[in-house]
């Protein structure tokens, strides 16, 4: 949820319409909370908006500081936010990841006096329990008619049941930690042995902590994978180009899943009488169950589908962007950004028509050794200052900044699994993923490693 706008959101508000069709422009200083991939793509487009006079990335990484002022401040940190809204009159709030719209960064904002005018793009932790409880999610598409996988939630008072739910259970199981675990609460088991054994891990091992307290158990679906993407003001929405991802580390989808390999935009199977039918059977439904659940939902939904034949069910849905996603999907979006948010603050998105790029854009992302397992951190990064073509772009994801020697030189250093990533543009996906090779093959950093085959069964 966006904050009921107050007086001072209602006025930039209207200069902002005003602005758009006349010759003068309000100049908003943003606040982006984040520090990934996703918030450098959010962050490179925010800038190119004629509305955006100062951007604030809290606490960003090396590629956003490219963009605007990083500030050390974590995105649950609502107080030392807050201090931040405050001292530099901060006029609109961008959150970048899930967890501090689950921890109602929203509600924190609406509540407090000094706050309560600034809009803030995403839901309130009510419409962010889509992502923060599974089973919460699951009952939502049950009660709303929307398309997914049959399924049971179970804790540890009724453990010995879902013991033997799942010993006679079709193959393969699908095992779901009810909370955030930073997206790696999936588990598919291929026998019962494994299903039983990991069922016992999540709730009484606490292989995800809190997460998995509560266990979600679904039916296995076949099929491909497409990412949707609605911005929606409550009332109204629109969709933004989709995606698909690539979670496996290792080539031809083999591996343990991480946070995403890469993603390529447009997807070939999406064609219009596809996306109709997610349309009318999940998004409609979506934006309609929200409203009869009286949450006022002002910000983003990552529909997570599956294509099982010609059907789309929903396998999850995010109350955020999704990442790597974001990296080809804003790059296509054709739309000024800070108008998008304030026509989703205002509720009125039925006003804007959605304009993209044609061409296909694909990114890789480049990770560290031994991700998603163990990794060191903190090695430099070459290649950088590479001239790019006007098709490719890199963006940051685990990098930081670090001053080398006396002198006040700035060096870019590798600080978490996914370092970061290239995203190029052309007329095919074979093109656009070749483009994306060729700078990183000019970017090093000990133990990089990345998939060459992003995009491999459109190819």
């Amino acid at each position: 949820m966006v904050n009921a706008p107050g007086d001072r959101t209602i006025r930039s508000l209207h200069m902002a319409n005003r602005q758009i069709r006349g010759t003068k422009f309000l100049l908003m200083n943003i606040l982006l909370l984040g520090s990934g991939g996703r918030e450098h793509a959010i962050a490179w487009k925010l800038t190119q908006s004629r509305l955006c006079s100062r951007l604030f990335i809290a606490p960003g990484n090396a590629g956003t500081a490219l963009c605007g002022t990083n500030v050390e401040c974590s995105p649950t940190d609502f107080e030392g936010v807050k201090k931040l809204c405050v001292a530099e009159k901060i006029e609109l709030v961008v959150v970048g990841p899930e967890e501090p719209l689950v921890r109602g960064i929203v509600d924190f904002f609406a509540g407090d006096g000094s706050l309560k005018g600034i809009p803030v793009i995403g839901p309130s932790a009510s419409g962010a329990r889509l992502e923060g409880s599974k089973a919460f999610s699951k009952k939502f598409m049950q009660t709303a008619g929307i398309p997914t996988a049959s399924f049971r939630e179970f804790n540890d008072s009724n453990f010995v049941e879902g013991i033997e739910y799942l010993k006679a259970h079709a193959l393969p199981i699908v095992l779901k930690a009810d909370g955030l675990a930073a997206g790696k609460g999936v588990v598919i088991c291929q026998n019962h042995i494994e299903a039983v054994a990991e069922f016992e891990l999540m709730i009484h091992g606490n292989k995800f902590g809190e997460a998995s307290s509560k266990v979600v158990v679904e039916e296995f679906l076949n099929g491909i994978e497409l990412s949707v993407f609605v911005l929606t003001d409550g009332r109204h929405y629109v969709v933004l180009p989709e995606a698909k991802d690539y979670k496996r580390i290792g080539e031809g989808e083999k591996g343990p899943n991480t946070g995403g390999m890469g993603a390529v935009s447009p997807v070939a199977f999406a064609d219009e009488a596809f996306m109709q039918k997610i349309t009318d059977r999940i998004i409609v439904p979506t934006v309609g169950g929200l409203q009869k659940e009286g949450i006022d939902y002002r910000g983003f939904i990552f529909i997570g589908i599956i294509k099982v034949g010609d059907d789309p069910y929903v396998i999850e849905y995010n109350c955020r962007l999704g990442d790597p996603e974001t990296e080809v999907v804003l790059p296509r979006l054709q739309n000024d950004l800070v108008e998008l948010f304030l026509a989703t603050a205002g509720q009125k998105l039925d006003e804007v028509v959605i304009k993209t790029d044609d061409r296909i854009a694909a990114t890789i992302m480049a990770v560290s050794g031994g991700y998603p397992g163990s990794y060191e951190k903190g090695f430099p990064i070459s290649g950088l200052d590479q001239p790019l073509s006007p098709d490719s772009l890199i963006f940051h994801a685990g990098t930081r900044l670090q001053k080398v020697g006396k002198t006040p030189v700035e060096q870019v250093l590798t600080s978490g699994g996914r370092v970061l990533c290239v995203t190029s543009f052309a007329d095919t996906v074979y093109e656009a993923v070749d483009k994306s090779r060729d700078v990183l093959e000019q970017i090093d950093y000990e133990g990089i490693y990345y998939r060459r085959d992003i995009g491999f069964e459109f190819l």
